[in-house]
């Protein structure tokens, strides 16, 4: 099992404490003046982004689990977790990488409705921006995996190449 490299782990932890942090004072911002607000903002924003890494590493473990060949790549700039290879890997290693990352976000955004107090703007905002990426995500991703499943070939664009 070939996990992500250490830089990738480290800038998706530090997302992770920086938007606990936000969460642990947010009651104290929970007014409409321009912090509050702007707090308000930033905490949604950093807690969907959250919610989109969870998105990625379910594909990840997914890939993992079938046994599927992933590249990383070398910088913690990019916006994908992995590339999946989709010359080295078959139609089934695919299934299992798309349904992973379909799963994680269903997860994701049930935390964001179950764990956020959705009577403050925080919560509101993450779950817009949490909702809203994933219907994005399922309608750029969804056709894809249809598409496989009906017995296309699997894409080769940019996430299904081996990194650079």
């Amino acid at each position: 099992m070939k996990l992500p490299p250490p830089h990738l782990l480290a800038r998706d932890l530090a997302a992770l404490v920086a938007m606990a942090s936000l969460w642990w004072v947010e009651p104290a911002h929970r007014d409409t003046t321009p912090v509050g607000l702007a707090h308000a903002l930033v905490t949604g924003l950093l807690t969907a982004y959250v919610g989109f890494l969870g998105h990625e590493y379910g594909h990840l473990v997914a890939s993992l689990a079938s046994g599927a060949q992933v590249s990383y790549p070398r910088t913690p700039l990019s916006t994908l977790l992995f590339h999946f290879d989709s010359a080295k890997n078959d139609r089934r290693q695919f299934v299992w990488m798309s349904m992973g990352g379909y799963l994680a976000t269903v997860v994701a955004v049930g935390g964001i409705v179950a764990l956020c107090p959705l009577d403050a703007w925080a919560g509101r905002v993450s779950l817009l921006f949490a909702g809203a990426g994933m219907v994005v995500t399922f309608a750029l991703e969804i056709p894809i995996t249809v598409r496989v499943l009906r017995g296309a070939p699997l894409p080769l664009e940019a996430a299904y190449r081996p990194h650079d």
